[in-house]
This record gives C-alpha cells, sequence and structure tokens, in this order.
C-alpha cells in the first residue's frame, strides 16, 4: 500500500496564518504542471507497491483548470500501479467550488472534498484573510452533496482571539446541520514567517489565549461525539468508513511518494543482505522557479537522507501516538534496538502509573486527560543520544 500527494503551489490570495509554499502568482502554471508531470514519469521506479490514494493538496489544487487536473491524474495512472478502488482527495477552497466544477472533479475520479472552510463566521474569514464568504462556505458544501459527494471533510480553526465559545459551538453546529462525516480542526499557530506572525510580534495583535483554546478543544471533543464522528487523531474525527485512508497510511508509517514543489516523500527500501531494512525520506526544492527548471533541466529536485534507526523510533511515537492505533509495544521490541527499549520501557511506566496513557494488551493509546499533554507525553518517549 502507497500513497500519492501532488503539491499545488498556487493560491489566490495568502491566508494570515499559512505558511505553507504557495504562489499568488499563476504566471508559471502551465511550465509548473509540466514539470510535476515530468516529476510523476522519472521516479516511478521509486515504490513498487499499489498505489490506494492520490491525494491533490495546496496551495490550492481547486484553482486549476479540469484540463490541468487530468493530465496531472494520467500521468500518475501512466505510470503507476493504481488500485482499482483509491480514495482520491482534491483540497478545495468554497469560492473555487461551482456545480460545473463538482462534475468535472467527479467525472475525473475524485471521490472525496476536503473544503477548507476554518470558520462559518464572516468576521473570522475577514481576519484570517480567507477569499470566501460564510454563505460561499454553506453552499460549496450543498453543492459538494448535491452533485454525489458524501465523503466530504472540512478544516475548522479554533483558538483566534475572535472566536468565542458561542461562535465555536455555532461553526460545530454546522457539521451536524450538514451531515457532515469527517471534521479537521486545528489550534490556530502563529509562525513567525506569517501577516500572523508579524501582527503579534509588532503588537498589534495580542498573543494567543492558552486557556480559550483548550477550552475550544474540550467543546470540540464533547460536542463532536455526541453528533457520532470518533476521534481518531488529535485533530481528526470521523464517521465509521469516513476515517482518512491517505492520512492514516501517513500515521501508520506506509510509503508515500510526493510531487510538486516542497512534498516529501517516505520510501522504505533493504539494505545489503542481513541488515535492517531503511527508511529514506526526500524533500522537494520549495521554489517554484527552482523546481521548474530543474525538472526542465533533467536534474534533481529534491534532497533526501537515510533515515536512522533513533529517528524512526522517534517518528513512529510522534506519528502514532496521536492516533487510536496508539503505540505497539511489541513492535517497538522488535524493531528498535535494546538502549531504545530500555528508554521507552522506563518513561512508559511513569505514563501508565498516571491517568494520561492506557495500556490494552500490547497497545498503549492516550487518555482524554492524556491528549491535552500529547506533546509532553511524546517528546518524553522521544530517544535523544
Amino acid at each position: 500500500m502507497s500513497g500519492i500527494y501532488i503539491h499545488i503551489p498556487f493560491c489566490k490570495q495568502s491566508c494570515s496564518y499559512c505558511d505553507f509554499h504557495f504562489s499568488t502568482s499563476l504566471k508559471n502554471k502551465t511550465e509548473m504542471i509540466a514539470a510535476i508531470i515530468k516529476e510523476i514519469a522519472s521516479r516511478k521506479n521509486q515504490i513498487n507497491s499499489v498505489v490506494n490514494t492520490i491525494y491533490f493538496g495546496g496551495g490550492t489544487p481547486s484553482i486549476l483548470a479540469i484540463d490541468d487536473l487530468k493530465l496531472l491524474i494520467d500521468a500518475v495512472y501512466k505510470n503507476y500501479n493504481v488500485a482499482e478502488k483509491i480514495e482520491f482527495t482534491i483540497e478545495c477552497n468554497p469560492d473555487d467550488l461551482t456545480q460545473n466544477k463538482l462534475i468535472e472533479f467527479k467525472n475525473a475520479g475524485a471521490n472525496r472534498l476536503s473544503i477548507g472552510v476554518q470558520s462559518f463566521n464572516n468576521e473570522e474569514l475577514l481576519f484570517f484573510n480567507r477569499a470566501h464568504s460564510a454563505n460561499q462556505a454553506e453552499t460549496s458544501i450543498k453543492l459538494s452533496q448535491d452533485v454525489g459527494f458524501d465523503n466530504i471533510t472540512i478544516d475548522l480553526i479554533y483558538g483566534s482571539p475572535l472566536l468565542t465559545n458561542k461562535s465555536w459551538l455555532k461553526n460545530l453546529n454546522k457539521v451536524k446541520e450538514f451531515n457532515i462525516p469527517h471534521l479537521s480542526a486545528y489550534s490556530l499557530t502563529v509562525e513567525p514567517k506569517t501577516a500572523l506572525g508579524y501582527q503579534i510580534k509588532t503588537g498589534q495583535l495580542p498573543t494567543l489565549n492558552d486557556d480559550n483554546t483548550i477550552n475550544q478543544f474540550q467543546l470540540l471533543v464533547k460536542e463532536i461525539k455526541k453528533m457520532g464522528l470518533t476521534q481518531y487523531e488529535v485533530s481528526n474525527f470521523a464517521k465509521e468508513g469516513y476515517f482518512s485512508q491517505h492520512n492514516s497510511n501517513y500515521w501508520k508509517g506506509e510509503e508515500y511518494l510526493g510531487f510538486g514543489p516542497s512534498a516529501h516523500s517516505y520510501i522504505k527500501f533493504p539494505l545489503e543482505r542481513g541488515q535492517r531494512g531503511a527508511l529514506k525520506r526526500c524533500w522537494n526544492v520549495a521554489n517554484n522557479i527552482k523546481y521548474i527548471n530543474a525538472l526542465t533541466e533533467g536534474s534533481s529536485c529534491f534532497e533526501e537522507e537515510i533515515i536512522d534507526e533513533i529517528t524512526a523510533y522517534n517518528e513512529y511515537i510522534l506519528t502514532r501516538l496521536r492516533t487510536i492505533w496508539g503505540i505497539d509495544i511489541d513492535y517497538i521490541k522488535t524493531n528498535f534496538n535494546e538502549k531504545i527499549n530500555r528508554h521507552f520501557k522506563q518513561e512508559l511506566t511513569l505514563y501508565l502509573n498516571s491517568s494520561y496513557l492506557h495500556q490494552l494488551n500490547t497497545k498503549v493509546v492516550l487518555t482524554d486527560e492524556g491528549i491535552l499533554m500529547t506533546d509532553k507525553i511524546t517528546s518524553d518517549l522521544f530517544y535523544v543520544k
């Protein structure tokens, strides 16, 4: 099993909180599509497993014309062993979604939409510098459902200075109102190279209130569970059968290839006879022109590293602890050395005697109380030389 991620590095405008790689200029769009297609073809021998998920992220994939999207999809199917039944997700902004575009997405094979709502409140959307209105957010969900998309996820943000518990409840109630089967809810994070980071640094905005953020997270968990959604990862909630396969593959350590500027890949490969299998991470250059030039010239567009045993252990802790699948004690015993196992057992014992972790057979998962301590527990379980 493996996944394919395609990064579309274009947006209409810059959101105040976003530090992902993107450009608000479409000047090099044609060259970018051609470059991504070249990368897709050039790396076809890097994974041999069946591709079961395709994910268009960004940036804003929904900004593309359908013909551009089809070129990229065709390149994937031409060069990779794609399963007959896959999860095919496109990230969308509400203001891009018309009935015709949604029909085109469906005809192109997409069966899951990730709609970047962020809020159903116009004042907050303006604060985030989003391009859509609250009405457009609601309309985009209705249109998507009318066209036949039943697998829809939306993003919501909590913890902003404008968000009260009352308005947060209104946002969450929209999930119930529209019978949305999946929600990704993220705490507003202040990144240094963003408009929000600058405004807080210069005193134009107050620092974020941690107590409000915690209260809104607890409200989120309480209300969403009432709606029948499972918290299968700290920030992700879904009805049974609607867990994100693509993101679950990330958290379970499955292979994936990332195409486009700034995209990452995670590849498994065997070392010499008698050695432990190795993991390799690749990351593409986060610059549109450099990326296009590299592919045009036939040179490498990415850097790579072999993931050593300590890093592999720490990443296993980082990704698995956040999920309902938790940490498998037997997996750690089998795959990591004695020093790592000794450290893990020592730290784990301390937390199992608290109310933050729960053990069921060989699986260790966070308790509801422990979820609020995820970063601290993860840090303590990490192995540092």
